[in-house]
């Protein structure tokens, strides 16, 4: 097996093979400190231009706002599925979810641990292969706000377009679509998300707030629960994962280097369409999900034959095409082709999707 192979894992995945050289170049002295950036103190003045820049490079990429906090969080989207309802749950104590897949049912079932949760929407009824489709009239007139998660790694699908909720408030989980495509961050009140799919290892999560949304937390609200201590602290009330801001400040800089979200949306539709229009002109592979619903990160297909797919999981790997087993909940395979997964790994995979159904008819 070569030194690197095409990693299509949901995560942690691919990142950019320059992001990883810098990585090692300066894993033994960073920026000429005569330390790694493993060891050099959070309170540290070249920590301090790291987290400062990565911020500065991801409000450029996404367009954020002014108005807007960004926060670098442990605890993955599982904590802010709590943290979420604890800050945000808190004048009526009602919001509407809308189910697309696991995640987002279970960030339900976490709210409603705070409060009144209702299920505006699901299509939990035909397997999550599709995203409903809702209108402000939908939810309630007086919720605090309106749950979803953008794009659905197990199933395959994502947002094409941001639901409408009118006066409401939106929040929407966007750990695997995060620097992905174009979005109008304006159009919600918080974003989060786990780094480990498109800007960096596990252990990193990015909360973009609207600031008049913090300070909402109840006064018995656990400290590091509450958005405000850590928008209040430049997201150092206590040592944040340091090594994963670094990579995402590079990858940051990587993205902004090479057309920015833009560009990335442009290669991730071109990679996505690739590897789709193969499957839909085959009669031996399928994508469950409805076209107007698919993901362009996490391409989920199936044969039909579980023993086709078992050993169409064990052969892509020996041809260094690793981990496209579908998650146990969709069975088949899938390919997550976040942006550091190049079109020639696209390519390595229809070449063996070719040979296999050939062998296998």
């Amino acid at each position: 097996m070569s030194k690197r192979v095409y990693n299509f894992s949901a995560g942690p995945s691919m990142l950019p093979p320059p992001v990883l050289e810098q990585a090692a170049r300066e894993m033994m002295n960073f920026n000429e400190t005569g330390m790694s950036i493993l060891e050099i103190s959070h309170r540290s003045k070249a920590f301090d231009a790291v987290i400062l820049a990565a911020e500065e490079n991801l409000r450029t990429l996404m367009h954020i706002p002014e108005h807007y906090k960004v926060l670098f969080l442990q605890g993955g989207a599982t904590l802010q599925f709590s943290m979420v309802p604890a800050n945000l749950l808190t004048g009526t104590r009602k919001a509407d979810y809308i189910l697309t897949g696991v995640w987002a049912k279970k960030a339900a079932e976490e709210a409603k641990k705070y409060g009144d949760i209702r299920i505006a929407a699901t299509s939990e009824d035909a397997n999550f292969s599709y995203i409903p489709k809702t209108r402000p009239a939908d939810f309630r007139a007086d919720a605090d706000y309106v749950h979803i998660t953008l794009n659905n790694t197990i199933f395959g699908t994502r947002y094409a377009e941001i639901p409408d909720t009118g006066n409401i408030p939106l929040v929407a989980d966007f750990s695997s679509g995060i620097l992905s495509e174009e979005i109008d961050v304006s159009k919600f009140a918080l974003i989060y998300a786990g780094a480990q799919k498109n800007v960096a290892p596990a252990g990193l999560t990015i909360v973009i707030v609207r600031e008049d949304f913090l300070g909402k937390a109840p006064s018995e609200t656990p400290i590091y629960f509450n958005y405000k201590t850590h928008a209040d602290n430049g997201s150092m009330y206590n040592t944040p994962p340091t090594w994963c801001i670094y990579i995402a400040g590079e990858v940051f800089k990587y993205l902004l280097a090479h057309g920015g979200v833009a560009g990335a949306e442009e290669n991730n539709k071109a990679k996505a369409g690739l590897l789709y229009d193969f499957i839909d002109a085959s009669a031996f592979y399928y994508a469950p999900a409805k076209p107007d619903s698919r993901s362009l990160m996490n391409v989920v297909f199936r044969i039909g034959d579980e023993q086709l797919e078992k050993k169409f999981v064990a052969e892509a790997k020996e041809n260094e095409l690793i981990d496209l087993n579908g998650h146990r909940l969709a069975g088949g395979m899938r390919a997550s082709i976040y942006n550091a997964m190049p079109m020639e790994g696209i390519e390595a995979l229809i070449t063996f999707m070719k040979k296999y159904e050939e062998e296998n008819q």
